[in-house]
């Protein structure tokens, strides 16, 4: 997962990226009117992502780079939706250009791992995701992504040791949950991971990933109508889940959930 940094335009275009104490040859001044133009552009960029548009997103970023070169927050956001597009080399780039502009912050080196974890370079994304805890010990999204990275290397108990850890940081971070119900599932785990999901779903009624999860999970389990009722819900939602390659190399479901969704779909 990555994690968009919203950009205040009054603070961080004149002083910099807040949390980040910038040399004083980083920090650039600004005219009114620059101020005006690089805030309507970081305002139809969030907005074009936020419906999609990934590719107009990256347009409005780069115009403000070409202006404001020194601001990470904008090179870190510029890479997010660049990995929308799966342009994660360019991603990269970007990532690492946020780092240079400023090392202590932790999105950067949250967001780069995600670009990794795309490129299958799992140890490099936890090398990312284990500098984020060190700079703070308490980011939950560093532990899920920390996570997803173990899974792809197939250390699901591992996996479920950061999807728990996160969950007790944040205990409204839902998807944190879902993956540990996921790698409960992976792991043979069954009755848990059934337990966990309907207690999601019952919280989050609206939740996509885990009303197609219980759809494999009941179809296997031997329980058709369940399946059923669940697939109506999350196809309703989201219908990617009906392509199978992309439940399994985009979301990146266990193994053992991929094939149980597959039997199911197979008999649609």
């Amino acid at each position: 997962m990555m994690r968009l940094i919203v950009i205040f335009l009054s603070s961080i275009l004149m002083l910099g990226w807040v949390g980040e104490a910038f040399a004083a040859e980083t920090v650039q001044k600004i005219t009114q009117e620059q101020f005006q133009k690089w805030e309507n552009l970081s305002n139809q960029a969030l907005n074009a992502a936020s419906v999609g548009d990934f590719a107009t997103s990256e347009k409005y970023w780069t115009q403000i780079l070409d202006e404001f070169p020194l601001n990470p927050a904008v090179w870190s956001n510029r890479g997010n939706v660049r990995v929308s597009q799966n342009k994660l080399q360019a991603a990269m780039a970007d990532y690492n250009k946020a780092i240079e502009l400023a090392p202590n912050e932790t999105d950067p080196y949250l967001n780069r791992g995600t670009a990794l974890e795309g490129l299958g370079k799992w140890d490099e994304a936890i090398a990312d995701y284990n500098h984020v805890l060190e700079l703070d010990p308490q980011d939950a999204m560093a532990y899920n992504n920390r996570g997803n990275a173990k899974t792809g290397l197939g250390q699901w108990d591992n996996a479920i040791v950061d999807y728990q850890k996160a969950s007790e940081i944040n205990p409204k971070f839902a998807f944190a949950r879902a993956n540990q119900a996921l790698a409960l599932y992976e792991t043979g785990k069954t009755e848990n991971a059934i337990a966990q999901m309907k207690s999601i779903v019952r919280k989050y009624p609206q939740f996509a990933d885990i009303r197609a999860a219980l759809t494999a999970a009941y179809w296997e389990n031997g329980k058709p109508g369940e399946a059923e009722s669940n697939w109506v819900a999350a196809y309703g939602l989201d219908s990617r889940y009906k392509d199978i390659n992309w439940v399994k190399n985009v979301r990146r479901w266990p193994p053992s959930l991929v094939v149980a969704l597959d039997k199911f779909l197979r008999l649609q």
